[in-house]
């Protein structure tokens, strides 16, 4: 799926994707929200991990780490063993002209391996927010609590605070994180993870229903944020969020959801939502709220 190589002498690798691959849309996808524009790439935090990635070609990216890091941590974060070509080649434009249409505006979106945990918090933190907003406060999160690290080239940055880290905020210090009525949700999250009430390997392997249902037993969890846990934390990929402009499109194309074939296009629900978000957020241009 890619091939990898070493430029110049600085540590530099660069490698060939030769399978749908877009920062640019990944970045504005609705699923990651610490990725930082640095000239013309982008840093993004994992764990306790910071990657600097650019396009250089068509299908080459140089990234500032060595092969041994990408293929442990990077590899399975851009979840790259996958053919997203490949999923998008079940759509057939006779059955279904819309969503062709989205995967073709969508192709390059890839749905990352995200820390559950992180996920977790952030879409608690993302109800009634729009996209920036999630951004400004899940930093503001990072920094009150997270952990500070030093990038190989001095970039400062925060780690996505641990559930222990988050409980032993002061209400004072939460509340200057701006979650609003949010920061009770995350308190309480943080409060049933030490309680070991909150168990990602567990919920990983149930099915996506199951998931569901147990994501939703937590304080401050809907259906959506459950949904979008299982899609971008747990990696259940036929899980279906259902944004603003999702439940627009299956209004306005699908009969309210009755006639978008679920069944056709399992187990990659989940990307072709994507593909959806994109083409409307696109088609509408303008602020979206997640």
């Amino acid at each position: 799926m890619y091939n990898m190589k070493k430029v110049g002498m600085r540590g530099v690798f660069v490698i060939r994707i030769e399978d749908d691959f877009d920062l640019e849309k990944i970045a504005d996808s609705g699923q990651c929200f610490r990725w930082q524009r640095d000239g013309d790439g982008f840093r993004i935090p994992f764990r306790d991990s910071l990657l600097f990635i650019r396009k250089v070609g068509p299908q080459d990216y140089e990234v500032d780490c060595t092969e041994e890091e990408f293929d442990s941590i990077w590899r399975p974060y851009f979840d790259l063993v996958r053919s997203y070509r490949a999923i998008r080649g079940k759509i057939k434009k006779k059955d279904d002209p819309v969503l062709f249409e989205a995967a073709k505006l969508g192709q390059g979106i890839r749905i990352l391996k995200q820390d559950p945990w992180e996920m977790l918090i952030t879409f608690i933190i993302s109800q009634r927010k729009n996209i920036p907003a999630i951004r400004q406060a899940v930093e503001a999160v990072c920094r009150a609590a997270g952990k500070k690290k030093t990038a190989k080239d001095g970039t400062e940055w925060y780690m996505f605070p641990s559930a222990e880290e988050i409980a032993s905020l002061s209400d004072e210090a939460l509340a200057s994180c701006r979650l609003g009525y949010r920061d009770k949700y995350v308190r309480a999250a943080a409060e049933a993870a030490l309680r070991g009430e909150i168990d990602f390997r567990k919920l990983s392997a149930l099915s996506h229903e199951d998931c569901l249902v147990e994501l939703q037993k937590l304080y401050g969890v809907g259906i959506k944020v459950a949904q979008c846990v299982s899609l971008f934390g747990l990696h259940h990929l036929d899980a279906f969020p259902r944004d603003v402009w999702i439940l627009r499109v299956l209004d306005e194309v699908y009969d309210g959801g009755k006639n978008y074939r679920f069944d056709a296009y399992a187990p990659y629900n989940g990307v072709m939502q994507q593909y959806l978000f994109e083409y409307y957020r696109n088609k509408n241009a303008r602020e979206v709220s997640v």
